[in-house]
């Protein structure tokens, strides 16, 4: 006969190798403080309706807070023959209570007490990354307002485009980190639902009242529909696409640090504590952190991947396939968390060479646009200024000088329009400071900008 929660109509036990696959306790214990936290509400509960005594939801509440702090200080081994930690758990209560403990699924099952442990590890787990990715905006924010005057060459296809201030480009990914947190947040009112007491997947006989352990877990919303409760992940799917997303932004601007830091650009020195070196070349000094970050895009979006996969065919209500929703949610949560932590401390130590930066702008073409606009203003046809300046900058480059190295008597002879001006006109500072249009890299659109940054990090 089986000694399993469930073994009353099996007579044979496993070998020991199936319950290892079988079993979900070497990595779900991760929710232990959930399934502790689900299991004190659904005696309160129980207690509440006179399905168990005051006494019984007395000695289950003090079991589980000794098993849990029994844990924390190393005194419990989990058993994979006991498959997950729901199982554990109730094995140690009975254990330690005797039949009080065996009352404690009264009125539930683990499907629908998995689904509480899960809502209430994504709700905490979200709720952190916002503040995470908050910070991380801060850190973005007082950066920027130190180098809102510091110009840089902007890029389009990684060719030197058009002078933009530091400030500017910086940002952007506070921008992208700002959808991110709303997306997060949007998210909360498809994961913040109860869905315990729905039971295996029809409710129960038993006189539970749902609507009191949604207030005791401070959940929002409650399932409506008891199949929909044990067998909807598509909160887990979207907090994965948020994760994946969010990660493609801080990859994003990963590229960037490892590209601004390298010899050929010199933009910016990183720090030595997120640096590395290399073992056989003395010199070397590799943006580790930025790569790692980059990198592990990969395994959020094969995270987020994986688990649209493993819905996309199942039946309802509970399939053992949704174990699979675990491992990955929670890596790239871990994941998560550690890249935007890391990206902070490498962002506030870094050094922005601003002469470095000043040097380049002043060494290149982006003042080319200018020139056009230049010859706009003087009447002239913008396709025709747009041919114009680009036979200037061929002759240029022949020439190895760049458009302020160009003698005033050329510019009147490719146009009598151009006048002596023209220098200051294409001064790259000067370029910033006639952008005026909203949201523009003109410094007074720029401080702007970070004005309305700080008062939504302020709300």
């Amino acid at each position: 006969m089986s000694n399993k929660a469930w073994g009353g109509r099996f007579q044979q036990q496993p070998e020991e190798w199936v319950d290892a696959f079988n079993a979900s306790i070497d990595f779900d214990q991760t929710l232990l403080d959930e399934d502790i936290q689900g299991s004190i509400a659904h005696a309160t509960m129980l207690a509440h309706q006179n399905i168990i005594s005051e006494e019984e939801k007395n000695a289950i509440v003090k079991g589980l807070k000794d098993i849990q702090a029994d844990f924390y200080n190393h005194n419990i081994e989990f058993k994979h023959a006991l498959e997950d930690i729901h199982l554990n758990i109730e094995h140690e209560l009975i254990q330690r209570i005797g039949d009080p403990g065996g009352k404690l699924h009264t009125g539930r099952s683990r499907n629908d007490q998995v689904a509480t442990d899960l809502h209430l590890y994504v709700k905490k787990q979200v709720i952190e990354i916002q503040a995470l990715i908050r910070s991380f905006q801060e850190s973005i924010l007082t950066l920027a307002k130190s180098h809102v005057e510091t110009i840089m060459p902007g890029y389009t296809h990684l060719q030197r485009a058009q002078p933009i201030s530091f400030a500017h480009h910086i940002m952007t990914y506070f921008w992208m980190l700002e959808r991110d947190y709303t997306r997060f947040a949007d998210s909360l009112k498809r994961i913040d639902i109860s869905p315990l007491g729905a039971a295996a997947l029809s409710g129960t006989t038993h006189p539970i009242d749902r609507h009191k352990t949604q207030e005791l877990l401070g959940f929002e919303y409650i399932y409506e529909n008891s199949l929909d409760a044990v067998s909807d992940r598509d909160y887990i799917i979207e907090t994965l696409h948020n994760i994946s997303l969010t990660m493609t932004h801080l990859s994003r601007f990963a590229e960037e640090i490892i590209f601004w830091s390298t010899d050929e650009a010199k933009f910016i020195t990183l720090s030595d504590a997120f640096s590395t070196g290399s073992s056989i070349m003395p010199q070397k000094k590799n943006p580790d952190m930025a790569e790692l970050i980059r990198g592990k895009v990969g395994r959020t979006t094969g995270h987020l991947m994986s688990m649209l996969v493993t819905l996309k065919g199942l039946p309802l209500a509970y399939n053992k396939d949704l174990q699979e929703d675990k491992e990955g949610l929670f890596d790239s949560v871990r994941t998560i968390k550690g890249s935007l932590r890391i990206f902070e401390g490498m962002l506030n130590t870094l050094t922005v060479n601003t002469n470095r930066l000043n040097e380049t702008v002043h060494q290149d073409f982006s003042n080319a646009t200018e020139l056009a606009d230049y010859l706009v203003d003087k009447n002239v046809p913008f396709r025709t200024a747009h041919e114009i300046v680009g036979k200037i900058v061929f002759e240029c480059i022949q020439q190895g000088i760049y458009l302020l190295d160009v003698p005033f008597e050329h510019y009147q002879e490719l146009n009598d329009k151009i006048e002596e001006d023209v220098y200051d006109y294409l001064k790259p500072e000067n370029c910033l400071n006639r952008r005026k249009s909203y949201g523009s890299t003109g410094q007074d659109a720029v401080r702007h900008q970070l004005n309305v940054a700080e008062n939504i990090l302020k709300q």
